[in-house]
């Protein structure tokens, strides 16, 4: 695959623990339902102009959960969350930046 071309999923699994993306260039994204929700990037979770957090994690539930998905465009993901919030678009580049698998832990903390 190009370096200039974006890597998409191929398939999206919300139905376990954890949101499971595969990947078109084979790699398998692992995501915690509440860790994406707290990275909500929409304009009520952060601050438009400078990116500031708004969302006080105390107010989303321990236990909430992506119950659907849909593609936007042939750029992101939005989620519908068990609290109700659905208006974050997280871009595939976010996504698999904020992938939490044991090769992506450890690349990032390779980095200085």
């Amino acid at each position: 695959m190009a370096t200039n071309e974006i890597i998409k999923p191929t398939d999206v699994d919300i139905t376990g623990s954890s949101i499971i993306i595969n990947w078109d260039d084979g790699h398998r994204g692992i995501y915690p339902h509440r860790m994406l929700r707290l990275r909500c990037p929409c304009a009520s979770c952060v601050e438009e102009m400078t990116g500031r957090a708004l969302l006080n994690p105390d107010t989303v539930p321990q236990d909430v959960r992506a119950l659907d998905q849909m593609a936007v465009g042939q750029y992101a993901l939005q989620f519908l969350w068990s609290d109700a919030h659905y208006t974050g678009i997280y871009t595939y580049r976010s996504l698999r930046a904020a992938c939490t698998c044991i090769p992506c832990n450890e690349a990032r903390a390779r980095q200085p």
